[in-house]
């Protein structure tokens, strides 16, 4: 058995009514004594784009002199920065990347000025700009996260999720500035006239990565019983594991019980939300719960999961809403979020939206660490993985789209070194960092994204 090894194959789904749940990478789906980048079953690297809105305090002239995002060493030598302190854990990871503009997000008109937040999301991962229209003829750019879908995400069972912590709103209507809301609504466009609606419910997030059909009536009727997904696989889990060795059989428990966990997770929010306790977001759906907190955590924890059964190998994740009012009581930080970032280049107030920026990138340090402690084949989830974290916006108080706050974080199977602070020279197109992620992720065939001009030695 050991020589043999009783093989599976990659695409192992375990199904029951309503459910379809795909495996973590297992010792038994590689030929014995062969090492897994060499076999059909080695990872393919995952890719996750996360927004936050309104740039950072280390963009204005205040922060950046006194250093909040970027880091005031370059190369490997880097210190780690107040809005950076939570990715400490992870230098040999990060690739921190300074100085680079979205130009495309800018007016290029006079009629065009005043709408940088309608457009700012729209240019985050496409690099391209907005065609001005209140109407259906919307004309953007493919994002980057669809261009690595499209070639590499097809034999997954969804090339990709976007999902969203606030309710952004339908792709549909005008938002003032003549701009359709479709632009400050996803960060992710198929194609120039096709933007992917963003999710905010961790419910039907959880139900698309491991529901396989079943009626609503179905689904309902498990969730009023309290019954998890998985009482209906069951019999297939125990057929498996009697197969499996005892590496194998440990790794499938662990994935069932965080699978449980989230769902478990899910079930508690709904009750509450449906108890008739008053709601701070009385708008939301059920399944979202009132905290920025628990309901971050929740959709990291449901990439983690995906990532780690190659439900899908892209995600799109929209953290903030442009102009949002929302507090985060969390951070210390009571001012609203809109209001904050219009600090008056007030040094007091920038500081204060420094430790705001520096509570979202934990956020992020949580992801992280999920993905570190995610086994994957011969590494872990980061080793395999390519997290890029920013925002379209740099000095938000005067919707400047230049020194932009970004990094990038995992390994990418090898493509990325991490432990590294890039400064580029000024004015370089962020867009010249979109085109090289494309690389990095083994799309070579595109050879401009937006604006790009060339690609950052990273």
């Amino acid at each position: 058995m050991f020589l043999t090894r009783k093989h599976l194959s990659r695409r192992t789904v375990l199904r029951g009514i309503g459910a379809a749940i795909s495996l973590p990478l297992l010792d038994s789906m590689a030929p014995a004594q062969t090492p897994i980048h060499q076999t059909a079953a080695s990872p393919r690297t995952r890719f996750a784009a996360i927004e936050m809105v309104h740039g950072a305090a280390g963009s204005t002239m205040d922060g950046a002199a006194k250093h909040y995002w970027s880091p005031e060493k370059t190369g490997a030598d880097f210190e780690f920065t107040s809005s950076l302190s939570p990715l400490e854990p992870f230098r040999e990871y990060l690739t921190v990347i300074s100085d680079t503009d979205l130009n495309n997000a800018a007016a290029l008109s006079p009629s065009e000025e005043g709408a940088d937040h309608t457009r700012s999301s729209a240019v985050f991962l496409t690099a391209a700009h907005p065609k001005m229209t209140e109407g259906a003829d919307i004309f953007l750019g493919p994002s980057i996260d669809q261009i690595y879908a499209r070639k590499f995400g097809q034999d997954t069972p969804l090339p990709s999720i976007q999902l969203c912590l606030e309710n952004v709103g339908s792709l549909s209507g005008a938002c003032g500035y003549g701009y359709s809301c479709v632009y400050a609504n996803t960060i992710s466009w198929a194609s120039p006239t096709a933007p992917l609606p963003m999710e905010i419910d961790p419910r039907v997030a959880f139900e698309r990565l491991f529901g396989d059909g079943g009626t609503n009536a179905e689904r309902a009727a498990r969730r009023q019983a309290d019954r998890s997904i998985l009482d209906t696989i069951t019999a297939e889990v125990a057929r498996l594991q009697a197969g499996l060795g005892p590496s194998d059989r440990r790794r499938l428990h662990d994935y069932l019980d965080d699978v449980r966990e989230i769902e478990r997770r899910i079930q508690k929010i709904e009750q509450y939300n449906s108890s008739g306790e008053a709601r701070e977001l009385p708008e939301a759906p059920v399944g979202v719960p009132d905290s920025f907190e628990e309901h971050s955590k929740l959709m990291f924890d449901l990439q983690v999961l995906a990532f780690a059964a190659d439900v899908t190998r892209v995600s799109a994740f929209k953290m903030g809403r442009d102009v949002s009012s929302r507090v985060y009581p969390e951070s210390g930080v009571k001012t609203p979020f809109h209001a904050l970032s219009h600090h008056g280049e007030n040094p007091e107030k920038i500081a204060e939206f420094a430790r705001l920026n520096r509570y979202h990138v934990s956020k992020v340090a949580y992801f992280l660490d999920r993905l570190r402690n995610t086994p994957d084949g011969d590494g872990n989830l980061l080793d395999h993985s390519m997290v890029l974290y920013g925002s379209p916006m740099g000095d938000s108080n005067i919707h400047d789209h230049k020194h932009l706050p970004l990094f990038l974080a995992g390994h990418a199977n090898g493509n990325l070194k991490g432990n590294l602070h890039y400064r580029a020279a000024l004015e370089t197109p962020m867009a010249n960092v979109l085109l090289t992620v494309l690389q990095k992720l083994g799309v070579n065939d595109v050879e401009r994204i937006g604006d790009s001009n060339g690609v950052v030695a990273i």
